[in-house]
């Protein structure tokens, strides 16, 4: 009995690391090529850093300073869209952009991002008389969520070998690349 699975034991274990190997190749490749979930996932997690720092400064800004909602959001916005362009131009569009940051590209994807605020200040405020600020807040970061992705994904990071539909190069912030 010990025979049979010391023959068997190769087999299954060479099936099973051309398997894992496979898979792994699979997971990687994915990676470097950026796909589209990739780079969602990518970006969510990104995201959910910036929404900390953005409740944070929009609690502060309107409860601690006592600014008015619709300046209180911009002003986190404002804040988390410059954490959020330097994280996703080095991690989530790293393949397209070299992981330079560039001027030109941050204010293309500030630019984009007004698109996001607008969406997400309109969420806020139209669901405010209806629910929680908090709760208002939230669907407000998802809705911006969904245009900022959308908006990054198929215009400010689009690979440029691939037709870019932001004309011009980016000017590099960190030197020459």
């Amino acid at each position: 009995m010990l025979r049979c699975a010391n023959r068997i034991y190769p087999i299954v274990s060479g099936a099973l690391v051309t398997f894992m190997t496979a898979v792994f190749t699979r997971i990687s490749d994915d990676w470097k090529r950026r796909t589209v979930l990739a780079k969602l996932f990518s970006f969510a997690s990104i995201g959910i850093l910036n929404v900390v720092v953005d409740l944070s400064v929009f609690t502060i800004a309107l409860r601690i300073l006592h600014s008015p909602l619709v300046a209180s959001n911009v002003i986190a916005w404002a804040i988390a869209v410059t954490g959020s362009y330097a994280m996703n131009t080095k991690i989530t569009f790293g393949h397209e952009t070299g992981g330079a940051l560039a001027f030109g590209r941050y204010l293309r994807f500030a630019a984009s991002g007004v698109l996001g605020v607008i969406v997400a200040t309109t969420v806020l405020v139209l669901l405010s008389d209806y629910v929680s600020i908090l709760f208002a807040k939230l669907a407000s970061i998802v809705a911006g969520f969904a245009v900022n992705f959308w908006m990054s994904h198929f215009v400010v990071f689009r690979n440029s070998k691939a037709g870019s539909l932001v004309a011009g190069p980016a000017t590099s912030i960190e030197g020459s690349s």
